[in-house]
């Protein structure tokens, strides 16, 4: 899945910039299609907030010994993303969470997954210094994901989620820096 030519230090070198450049606080708003059912699409509206995480912090420590790798400072950087969010036209409670995100080489390990409080790793790369593309697998589910800066104030991000080779849900989202 690896850019032709780009080694380990290439892409974690473009996971610094691009997750400096990620840090801040972000309206998001997203909505999910269930390819496989003849519902109306679940929108959600959240805040988030984007630290950037150096070499050796505390939180890189953390999940780094949650994933035992051979050195508590593996990780190159990370992210700590916190969020509230509010379902849209549902009758469902406003959730709020945080996840933390480490990368080492073409890896990005995680502490929770999108569908699993248990830690994961997805294989990562660039389409270019804008676009991270992540594949992740858990569950008997694949997801891959593309988050794309745009200028300085938007992202936008696709999930295709699937089971069994079947594409089950989609989830598109946009995010606005506040």
């Amino acid at each position: 899945m690896r850019s032709v030519g780009m080694t380990n230090k290439t892409l974690e070198g473009l996971a610094v910039e691009y997750f400096r450049r990620s840090e801040g606080q972000w309206n998001s708003q997203r909505r999910y299609y269930m390819l496989n059912q003849e519902t109306k699409p679940q929108e959600v509206e959240s805040k988030l907030t984007v630290r950037y995480l150096e070499p050796g912090a505390a939180e890189l420590i953390e999940l780094a010994q949650l994933h035992q790798l051979e050195s508590e400072k593996a990780l190159t950087c990370g992210s700590l993303v916190t969020w509230e969010s509010d379902y849209i036209n549902q009758d469902r409670k406003a959730t709020t969470g945080s996840t933390i995100f480490g990368i080492l080489g073409d890896k990005l390990y995680r502490d929770r997954g999108f569908a699993t409080s248990k830690p994961i790793v997805a294989i990562c790369y660039f389409n270019n210094p804008d676009t991270l593309c992540l594949r992740t697998e858990y569950g008997g589910s694949v997801f891959e994901e593309e988050v794309k800066l745009i200028g300085q104030n938007y992202r936008t991000r696709q999930t295709i989620i699937s089971r069994a080779g079947q594409q089950i849900t989609i989830g598109q989202y946009l995010e606005k820096r506040l």
